[in-house]
């Protein structure tokens, strides 16, 4: 399997500087500063529009995999004939010519269109019997999460996949959804087994990041940040452990904690 570091994006895809002033307590200079790219993707499949997604450039293959899987478009990548990439037209072929949309969605719109629900039982439960501790976790977060690119720029999100065996892969987009589809991705494109991992993000996990999870099937999600009621209620009826709030020695166990070895139950 191919590392994830041997599929850099380079830093100069990624950002550009660009003037500023900038103003520390008295002091007023103008300075450059390290602005994250922000990029409109139209994805056609099979020769018609499907959506048009903001999002960082670089390893878009990874990314198209991940979202066509998580949006059940396809059930696995070989069921994709081709991606071609141009400029900022991303076009797939796949070997069902006729297929554009994937089975009937998820999140079905209310009234109006003001309103969004997700029917739980439309969606599949965890099959995995994987566990990890809470000293893993605590070191998951540092190990996925350092980002350079952040760091420079304060305007990405990291997403990883962790197994047993270490750091599987990392990716960094400006929007937290699309970078946990670009690692779902890279993992069914090297035939890595998601039912014993970890998935790792910098942002809320949130009832969309719970839902492709449950699709990709991967057992515990995790995240330094918040989490919704939404996305605890989701995971708590299928099977997905949820984990927020990793910050130094700290953290919430929501859902499952019998994913988290030496845990207690959750009380009823």
């Amino acid at each position: 399997m191919t590392s994830h570091k041997d599929q850099p994006t380079t830093k100069g895809e990624m950002f550009r500087q660009l003037p500023c002033i900038r103003i520390d307590g008295e002091k007023i200079n103008v300075s450059m500063h390290e602005v994250i790219e922000e990029s409109p993707y139209a994805l056609f499949i099979n020769g018609r529009h499907a959506m048009t997604a903001m999002m960082s450039p670089g390893r878009l293959e990874d990314f198209v995999t991940g979202y066509l899987f998580t949006e059940q478009i396809i059930k696995a990548p070989d069921e994709i004939e081709s991606i071609k990439i141009e400029q900022n037209r991303i076009s797939v072929i796949t070997k069902n010519l006729f297929k554009v949309l994937g089975p009937k969605k998820t999140i079905l719109s209310g009234c109006g269109g003001n309103t969004s629900f997700i029917d739980t039982a439309k969606l599949p439960s965890i099959k995995s019997g994987f566990t990890v501790s809470t000293t893993e976790i605590i070191q998951i977060i540092k190990d996925v999460l350092e980002s350079e690119l952040h760091t420079v720029t304060g305007g990405v999100h990291v997403a990883g996949l962790v197994s047993a065996d270490g750091v599987i892969t990392r990716a960094e987009d400006i929007g937290r959804h699309n970078a946990i589809d670009r690692v779902i991705g890279y993992a069914l494109r090297n035939n890595v087994d998601l039912s014993s991992s970890c998935a790792i993000c910098s942002g809320r996990i949130s009832s969309e990041i719970v839902r492709k999870c449950l699709i990709a099937n991967i057992p515990v999600v995790i995240s330094r940040g918040a989490t919704t009621t939404l996305a605890i209620d989701i995971a708590a009826k299928t099977g997905l452990c949820v984990v927020g709030f990793v910050r130094g020695g700290k953290m919430n166990i929501y859902t499952h904690p019998e994913r988290v070895q030496g845990i207690p139950s959750l009380p009823q």
